[in-house]
């Protein structure tokens, strides 16, 4: 049984929970009739527990018998090399289920994707993906198909549409600097990629092949 957002559960039913963990047994609402249930739990939450227990929000004892294996999973924004993967499926389906052909993004509106913080994660990605779907005109969705609040995000700096300028963040890898940089040269040219692979002065195979590594053929 998968239980989601367990920290936003109330004391009484902790409580229960907690019972039922135990004992393995539980009374269906409005009966007397005591059942048993052989089962295995999962439980996710995007709260901080070990804060909530400290403040005396969630059980002690529940928590210590909920954290017999714990996995992390990274926010999108730590794992931004499935995003691509996610939006093109996401796209896909949502296309599909509006029976529109849009068949992926521009380079401006990927670059926003890739740019935004995501404090919603895979939900809002998934959300953001279906309102571009519904607003898309033509069989690729732009920056204006973006719900405002990536339009904004991405709006607070000015995008530098020169490809070889300089990357000076000091906190780029080597990686993230190439990658930055295909991107800038794909803006720059409307997502031609014959004429990007030109401005970086890479032949077409160079550049294909650099689109792959960095999950960037869905421009």
């Amino acid at each position: 049984m998968f239980l989601d957002e367990i920290g936003e559960i109330d004391a009484s039913i902790q409580v229960k929970l907690l019972r039922f963990l135990g004992e393995r047994t539980f009374e269906r609402v409005g009966s007397n009739k005591t059942l048993s249930a052989d089962l295995r739990l999962i439980a996710a939450t995007n709260k901080d527990l070990d804060a909530q227990v400290k403040t005396g929000v969630f059980r002690e004892d529940l928590f210590f018998r909920l954290r017999v294996v714990e996995l992390r999973l990274p926010s999108l924004r730590e794992r931004l090399e499935d995003l691509p993967l996610l939006a093109r499926a996401f796209l896909a389906e949502f296309s599909e289920e509006n029976a529109k052909p849009v068949k992926g993004f521009t380079a401006d509106a990927f670059e926003l994707l890739m740019q935004y913080q995501w404090p919603g994660n895979v939900r809002e990605l998934r959300t953001a993906i279906e309102h571009a779907v519904v607003l898309c005109r033509g069989d690729k969705v732009t920056a204006r198909d973006l719900p405002p609040s990536l339009r904004e995000a991405g709006s607070k700096g000015p995008a530098d549409t020169d490809p070889k300028r300089l990357i000076t963040r000091n906190d780029l890898t080597v990686k993230e600097a190439e990658r930055e940089i295909i991107i800038r040269a794909l803006k720059a040219t409307d997502g031609n990629r014959t004429l990007a692979a030109k401005r970086l002065d890479m032949s077409r195979r160079t550049f294909h092949r650099k689109l792959h590594q960095h999950h960037l053929e869905g421009f």
